[in-house]
């Protein structure tokens, strides 16, 4: 699994955890979906993302956009 498939794969887990918190928990948990969002946005534009960082240190396969 490339580097982009594992980053979009983790920010929709984000995205549906944080969801489901703001949902069951408090709605301060959506400031979370906010950052995620703000961080894939972001990334679009820059090329620089966290995670692909980690990841490509840790010796993942490249992908297309990281």
């Amino acid at each position: 699994m490339s580097i982009d498939r594992i980053v979009f794969a983790v920010a929709g887990a984000f995205i549906l955890i944080s969801v489901a918190l703001a949902h069951f928990v408090s709605p301060y948990w959506l400031w979370f979906t906010v950052f995620v969002g703000a961080n894939l946005f972001q990334s679009a534009f820059t090329g620089f993302c966290p995670l692909a960082m980690i990841l490509k240190k840790l010796g993942r396969q490249s992908g297309a956009a990281f």
